[in-house]
């Protein structure tokens, strides 16, 4: 949506309120169905500033302006806020936000599927300390359920729905301390194979954790695998998954082209490990061997929707994080208009009838964009003033901390000198660090679908699997749920003149 004439007309700016006036006042029909089908996209550091700088961007690269235009989870009906921080911090990272929107509780920062009881790198508080997420909720209910991340698949964010570990970094066992595996602990790709060993789709990286120290990666021989306990999880997997003879149809794939000539709906099970740690920024994909996050997600709703039960699908956007770790905007802000690609594809396989669609992020970063920018500015371009104190230029863009931070001869680097529009670049920041920070603030939670009213107004993390496991009567929350199709039920919960309509629809049929 590009009007920059229709703008000047006040009409233009009467009417566009007037539909949305419109499209509000339909959601005082709730939709009370049930849930067949739950996913969650999660843009990890995807904070309230990248929301909206990726919509900008979302628009500028197809010709707009960019501010005017809609990401497409900017179209879903609903939005709350989600308090991240975690027991332990004020601050949070993706491990203890993880297990709170998957496992519906609170953690300490840097552990994954136990509680706030369990002590980060102490394996001997892990037993009894456990917490199950909702993809496990899902799983025994019935559901088919399935993880795709463009960062490796025992990160944090996915680790969270299948692991129970005291620290995220234990990968594999080649990343332990010693005494841990003596202890008993178990690394995170070893749980993938072992804590629920029928997840129907995996998809994203980290071959390495899954292959013996002395064996070399299928694409990168001189990169070779971590496990030091010899085992070929890989392998493994193919051995338990691939057997056909007893109506086990499972695939395994390393490169988009393998991915891409499979069909899905003779798949049950699909492992695709496409690098050896994360898959490549966007920007950067090889394209003929790296799949977009949108091909995966395709794949793998084609594939769980073969389960008349329906499914539970997790989706990560993990770069965005690190492209901001990096002071490197251009790659986080391009990782989250692939990610926006992904849900509005997600949306045209699946009905918002019987699927609840949620978006979030696990946290924000100090990323931020300003300086009285002019309407339709390149979202990477300058300011349009100097400062007035050094009389340099700056970017609209900014951190308040990270690796942008830069002095030549003892002054603030001009930025008019370099590049400051490359895919690579570091835009300024406040404070030198290494790498930058997240950031603290509440996060943006969309959601479309069965029961999306209930994530509203400004809500602890945790309550988002809650919801989400009410809407598809999982997990602890059942008492609501009648037998029969949603359309029964729906009925029964709805206003009486909407039940009235329903059932002499359902007579006349």
């Amino acid at each position: 949506m590009c009007c920059a004439e229709e703008e000047k007309n006040p009409s233009f700016w009467n009417a566009w309120a007037q539909r949305t006036l419109k499209d509000a006042l339909t959601l005082q029909v709730l939709n009370r169905n049930i849930a067949k089908n739950l996913i969650l996209f999660l843009g990890d550091g995807m904070g309230v500033p990248t929301v909206t700088a990726a919509r900008i961007l979302k628009g500028q690269l197809n010709g707009c302006y960019g501010e005017e235009v809609q990401l497409e989870m900017d179209k879903f009906p609903y939005v709350a806020l989600a308090k991240t921080y975690n027991t332990d911090a004020q601050v949070a990272d993706s491990a203890g936000t993880a297990t709170a929107y998957l496992c519906g509780v609170k953690a300490n920062e840097g552990t994954v599927g136990v509680s706030a009881a369990a002590v980060r790198g102490q394996c001997n508080t892990t037993q009894g300390n456990e917490v199950t997420s909702i993809l496990k909720w899902a799983k025994d209910a019935g559901k088919s359920v399935g993880i795709v991340t463009t960062t490796r698949v025992n990160h944090a964010t996915p680790s969270a729905a299948y692991a129970h570990c005291v620290d995220r970094d234990w990968y594999s066992d080649g990343e332990m301390p010693p005494e841990a595996v003596q202890a008993g602990c178990k690394d995170i790709a070893r749980q993938l194979m072992e804590n629920i060993p029928n997840i129907n789709v995996i998809m994203g990286g980290g071959r390495k954790y899954m292959l013996p120290e002395n064996t070399s990666d299928v694409e990168y021989p001189s990169t070779r695998g971590t496990r030091k306990d010899g085992r070929n999880l890989i392998e493994e997997w193919r051995e338990l998954k691939t057997d056909f003879k007893n109506d086990k149809r499972g695939y395994y794939v390393w490169n988009k082209k393998d991915l891409l000539s499979i069909n899905p709906s003779s798949v049950d099970y699909l492992m695709g490990l496409f690098e050896p740690g994360d898959l490549p920024y966007d920007l950067e994909r090889n394209t003929s061997m790296d799949p977009s996050l949108t091909e995966m997600v395709e794949v793998a709703v084609k594939i769980l929707k073969n389960n008349p039960e329906g499914f539970y699908l997790l989706v990560e956007g993990g770069r965005i994080d690190h492209g901001h770790h990096e002071g490197k905007a251009k790659q986080a802000l391009h990782e989250a208009v692939e990610m926006d690609r992904a849900i509005g594809h997600a949306g045209l396989l699946t009905s918002p009838h019987d699927t609840l669609t949620v978006v979030t992020a696990d946290h924000s970063h100090v990323f931020d964009f300003g300086g009285y920018t002019r309407r339709g500015n390149s979202i990477f371009g300058l300011a349009p003033m100097v400062s007035d104190v050094d009389q340099k230029p700056f970017t609209a863009i900014l951190y308040g901390n990270g690796p942008g931070f830069k002095l030549v001869n003892g002054s603030r680097v001009n930025v008019s000198t370099v590049d400051y529009q490359q895919n690579n670049y570091q835009a300024q920041a406040a404070v030198p660090l290494r790498m930058e920070t997240h950031g603290g603030e509440d996060v943006a939670v969309f959601s479309r679908g069965p029961m999306a009213h209930l994530l509203h107004g400004v809500q602890e993390q945790n309550y988002i699997p809650h919801v989400m496991a009410y809407a598809a009567c999982i997990g602890q929350n059942k008492d609501h749920c009648q037998k029969g199709n949603s359309a029964v039920r729906s009925s029964a919960l709805a206003p009486p003149t909407l039940g009235l309509v329903i059932t002499v629809t359902w007579l006349l049929c």
